[in-house]
């Protein structure tokens, strides 16, 4: 399931993924919100807070976040994955060389640096 992060800062589209993630999650809820923080600000700034085994995503969903992707490859500003996962941090790092925008990992005890951080491209000063 994915829900919206409600304290996300007005120009991120923040999600939560727990238990099982599907197609219809990200074409009810991700796309339309993406779609809306996009045209209003005419970039996008994302951040997906994986609270979920990647296993947990369905086919479908791995599709439709892939279309997420490519439909808005021209608008791509900042995008965090926060998660636990070593490896999907190390992708994420990876991924930021291929796609526009910059994508950064974050673990998950710093999901309020990474919302910082998706709204203005710093991090918090500790």
């Amino acid at each position: 399931m994915i829900t919206i992060i409600p304290e996300a800062p007005e120009n991120v589209a923040a999600f939560s993924a727990t238990g099982e993630v599907t197609k219809e999650n990200f074409e009810n809820l991700v796309i339309p919100h993406v779609k809306k923080k996009v045209e209003e600000f005419d970039e996008l700034n994302y951040l997906l807070y994986l609270d979920t085994n990647l296993g947990n995503f369905t086919a479908g969903a791995w599709l439709q976040d892939m279309l997420l992707g490519l439909k808005n490859l021209t608008k791509w500003n900042r995008a965090a994955i926060v998660t636990d996962n070593e490896s999907v941090q190390n992708f994420t790092d990876i991924f930021s060389v291929l796609m526009p925008g910059e994508f950064k990992s974050f673990p998950k005890e710093n999901l309020y640096n990474a919302l910082y951080w998706c709204k203005n491209g710093n991090e918090v000063e500790v």
